[in-house]
């Protein structure tokens, strides 16, 4: 009953022509393009972009790239297609056209129409910030030619996509999107490892048919976020993290999952790696892995940008200075292990460790501790 009303209302919202804060079609920050201007001063190449989970339990969130036009204001998201798996269910009423999609970035986080046209996903194709919290990991100092292999191999899985090819150097099997075989990060990682590569970066496959198999030879996005990081380090590429906080108050429901309610009312998980996080509440995390990933994203943070609620403006909170990665990962490392091992003995403790996401809805990083906050009009 309470799915179909859900249903109902949506539907009905969308025929009226509703377009209220927070939903397809309505209206946006007004100072999008100033913040977005902001943002674009420091001379970054790519950003990694690391969505919250969004499902109650176990949610890995989702993984996609931002390239840089040689340091202008055209940014490119690449983000792997949910829908582009050829299922009977997604053939009619969703975007399908491509695996990997291609997206500019303040579209994909804070943009309220899509290029990709009225079958794109809101909170997921664009718009991502009404439905989770999204950090992004920037990397500095990437070389042209490197940032071009990546497009281009993209557009090679696009290709192999649209041939409907039975399989490819970088997946065994048909190239259709696989949320536990070729998914988000796997997309991500085989681009980097094939297109640029970076042959050291591991990519998962299953080794035995079945879907427990493909599940703990997942290719997780937190995963490949610090794989990832490791990889850049080594290569002398500097990074810091900006955190694009939900906008808490969207009451849009999705047509297509009426059943999981308002998105005001979704939860917003820091992606968790496979482990018994998976069962844990939001903000609740022990596992070393989680506490690691959460802690080095704090240690490079740098900005933390949000929807003011009574203005409906953009304002970037300027939290601190991001440590360099290996002082980053070394705090980061010192203080999970602390932590983690601390959380076994269900003893009262202060953990050690800051998260990227404070325990009450792992999206207030720059909240904590002695940050300052500054309001850009």
């Amino acid at each position: 009953m309470r799915r179909c009303l859900l249903a109902w209302i949506a539907t009905l919202a969308l025929a009226a022509g509703a377009a209220e804060f927070g939903h397809p079609g309505g209206p946006e920050p007004s100072n999008l393009d100033e913040i977005a201007g902001v943002l674009q001063r420091d001379p970054y190449d790519m950003e990694l972009l690391v969505s919250f989970g969004t499902s109650k339990g176990g949610s890995a969130g989702h993984l996609a790239l931002a390239i840089r036009n040689d340091g202008g204001a055209e940014e490119t998201v690449y983000s792997a297609n949910f829908y582009a798996d050829r299922t009977p269910e997604h053939a009619n009423g969703f975007y399908i056209a491509d695996l990997m999609t291609r997206i500019p970035k303040w579209e994909y986080l804070f943009r309220t129409t899509s290029s990709l046209g009225d079958t794109a996903a809101f909170g997921l194709d664009f718009g991502e910030i009404y439905k989770r919290s999204v950090v992004g990991i920037r990397v500095y100092a990437v070389p042209k030619a490197e940032r071009e292999a990546l497009a281009a191999y993209f557009m090679r899985i696009n290709d192999d996509f649209h041939q409907r090819a039975p399989k490819a150097e970088y997946h065994s099997s048909e190239i259709i999107y696989d949320y536990m075989h070729l998914n988000c990060a796997k997309t991500i990682g085989v681009a980097f490892h094939y297109g640029a590569g970076y042959k050291s970066l591991p990519i998962k496959d299953p080794l035995l048919p079945g879907p427990f198999a493909k599940a703990i030879r997942a290719n997780i996005p937190t995963e490949m976020a610090v794989n990832l990081m490791k990889e850049w380090d080594a290569r002398g590429y500097r990074m810091d993290a900006v955190l694009y906080r939900k906008y808490e108050k969207s009451t849009f429901v999705d047509p297509h999952e009426p059943e999981k309610g308002m998105f005001k009312d979704l939860p917003n998980r820091f992606p968790s790696v496979l482990s018994f996080d998976f069962s844990n509440d939001a903000g609740a995390y022990e596992d070393y892995d989680n506490l690691f990933a959460m802690y080095v994203l704090y240690n490079l943070g740098r900005y933390s940008v949000r929807v003011d609620d009574a203005t409906k403006r953009l304002v970037i909170e300027a939290a601190k200075d991001p440590m360099p990665y290996k002082r980053a990962a070394e705090h980061a490392a010192k203080n999970a292990d602390e932590d983690s091992r601390n959380f076994l003995r269900r003893l009262p403790f202060i953990p050690k460790g800051l998260r990227m996401g404070a325990p009450a809805d792992n999206a207030k990083v720059f909240r904590q501790g002695d940050a300052t906050r500054k309001e850009i009009p």
